[in-house]
């Protein structure tokens, strides 16, 4: 693959993510992906082998971004665990509510993501959860959260919460508003968790 050249693969990323979320991954075509992206259908190959490739990269992108952005949020003392939940769910839904396309592919594109990267999910995702668990634990040695909340389940109940909340968002974006979802689960998470 060449290395990136201006600003192509972007181009090209951000057209997949507005493609699949439209057409769906299994019947979005290169073609098409190229024509939005104004490159021809050859150099998206120059940049991706092949579709799996780039639903690979779209995955890997949201996760690195959303672990690096947590890392800032995670490493500030002047924040206590519950403003750290806080932040963390907020950073969450900004992504998805700055980009409703990658939310949608996001929600309908898993099954098709476990399918091709089998057990190499995204290494930043799985970064991402053990970031988030270690503030839970913070939590529950500063005495804020139950100290019987089993972290690994917990870590899984709250990302399928998210993907279930997004796949009816998705469905009906105006009976359910990201804004009331974010709210509802904040208010959820935070009364759930604390003592």
């Amino acid at each position: 693959m060449r290395v990136k050249e201006g600003n192509k693969e972007r181009d090209i990323l951000e057209a997949a993510v507005d493609i699949f979320a439209r057409h769906g991954f299994h019947k979005a075509k290169i073609s098409q992906i190229a024509d939005q992206a104004g490159v021809a259908t050859g150099s998206v190959y120059l940049y991706f082998k092949n579709k799996d490739d780039i639903l690979i990269k779209i995955y890997n992108t949201l996760w690195e971004k959303l672990y690096s952005e947590l890392i800032a949020i995670t490493g500030n003392e002047a924040l206590s665990p519950i403003e750290k939940v806080d932040a963390m769910i907020d950073l969450i839904f900004d992504m998805f509510t700055e980009n409703p396309s990658v939310a949608i592919v996001f929600v309908n594109e898993q099954e098709s993501m476990n399918r091709i990267s089998g057990d190499k999910y995204s290494l930043y995702y799985e970064k991402f959860l053990d970031e988030g668990e270690k503030v839970i634990k913070e939590g529950i040695k500063a005495g804020f959260f139950n100290k019987n909340i089993d972290l690994k389940i917990f870590r899984h109940f709250i990302f399928g919460s998210i993907r279930n909340l997004l796949h009816q968002w998705a469905m009906t974006p105006s009976k359910l508003p990201l804004s009331k979802i974010r709210q509802n689960f904040k208010f959820l998470i935070k009364h759930g968790i604390m003592k």
